[in-house]
């Protein structure tokens, strides 16, 4: 007879409560987002950025963070919807921004050339629409890029992203990406799947990422770490990564819980 396997519990880890999820897609979670956010406190996650994929999705879910202040908020539209955003989503973006105080970056945005949901001259057209938005409002940028990071670097350099506030979202590249992205100043937000065996690039790459431009993330409900792999991922599980991630730098994991929850906070221009 096979045994249930025997998950420890994230709150076993006994992180103190200053940890910073800063990618999640909550608003999908409705009425359960109050005990997603107690799970998440009571295994040391104090403050988790929520995703808006679009401002459809912001104008209909938003009100749902109306009493929990521990959100902060991020809203573009994703290069999969490219082939279906206008003029007025762009429109009803910058009205957003500009009445929300909470919404502190522009994205997901970006390249996704690994799926064929949007053509990818489309793409690159709205993408670039909205980093133009970005530089307008004087926000940061949050980048989706995947099987594409060539030409997602390559429009980055041309509207002079360079310097910018830029953050890498679910950065799984290997080592040889560390450098090129670091050194235009961009911060590289690193999932869960760096604890995977398997993923062996980025789990050497995490090993020369400068300390001062790594945090960390869920891509909730995606991407749960070992040894809840499989499993609905949430904030409460960010620990995990940073257990291994301190393991495989060879660092201890409370000094890295709370340096990178100082590097969202500065990044984000949180309290």
């Amino acid at each position: 007879m096979s045994r249930k396997k025997t998950r420890p519990l994230p709150e076993s880890l006994a992180l103190p409560c200053l940890g910073v999820d800063t990618h999640a897609h909550l608003d999908g979670r409705g009425n359960d987002i109050p005990a997603v956010l107690a799970r998440a406190a009571a295994c040391g996650v104090r403050t988790v950025g929520n995703v808006f994929l679009g401002p459809e999705a912001y104008a209909a879910e938003r009100a749902l963070f109306e009493n929990l202040p521990e959100v902060f908020f991020i809203l573009g539209v994703h290069p999969h919807e490219a082939v279906h955003m206008t003029e007025a989503d762009l429109v009803a973006m910058r009205q957003a921004f500009n009445h929300d105080n909470r919404l502190r970056a522009v994205g997901e945005i970006g390249l996704d050339f690994y799926y064929d949901f949007s053509p990818p001259a489309i793409q690159e057209t709205w993408f670039r629409r909205q980093l133009e938005l970005a530089q307008a409002l004087d926000l940061p940028v949050v980048i989706h890029c995947r099987d594409a990071e060539e030409h997602c670097l390559h429009i980055l350099d041309d509207m002079g992203w360079s310097g910018r506030p830029l953050l890498w979202h679910c950065f799984g590249l290997g080592p040889e990406w560390v450098e090129p992205l670091v050194s235009r100043g961009w911060f590289l937000s690193v999932p869960g799947i760096v604890t995977y065996s398997k993923s062996e690039a980025l789990r050497s790459a995490v090993t020369c990422i400068p300390a001062e431009r790594l945090v960390l993330e869920t891509d909730a409900p995606y991407l749960a770490p070992e040894p809840y792999r499989g499993k609905t991922n949430e904030p409460a599980l960010l620990g995990f990564t940073a257990v291994e991630i301190a393991r495989l730098r060879g660092e201890d994991v409370h000094q890295l819980w709370s340096r990178c929850a100082d590097n969202a906070r500065r990044f984000f221009g949180l309290s």
